[in-house]
């Protein structure tokens, strides 16, 4: 979890390496408008709230509203299947299928 509240990374159980970053630029906003709920070294279950953030803030605050998800370590991890998709829900969408190269 990025000190600043605006993105997190995530390794998964087979090693791929997720970055989420919310907004561009929303480094800037020094953790306001943004809340975790996860701190580093813990583990995660799917569907477990990360963050939450103020979309209307970062929207009058930021360069950006988009939010990236990277896999930083892309050179051993394949991207098997990606979705895109506007909106997600923890258990009704998936969002990329990955498999260790």
């Amino acid at each position: 979890m990025f000190s600043t509240k605006h993105a997190v990374g995530i390794q998964s159980d087979f090693g791929a390496e997720i970055l989420i970053h919310i907004g561009l630029e929303t480094v800037n906003m020094n953790g306001e408008g943004f809340e975790t709920f996860v701190k580093e070294g813990d583990t995660i279950k799917i569907g477990q709230k990360l963050i939450t953030f103020d979309l209307e803030l970062i929207d009058e605050k930021a360069t950006s509203t988009v939010t990236l998800v990277v896999i930083t370590n892309g050179d051993q991890i394949e991207i098997v299947r990606k979705d895109e998709c506007q909106e997600v829900q923890a258990g009704n969408h998936t969002v990329m299928t990955l498999e260790k190269k």
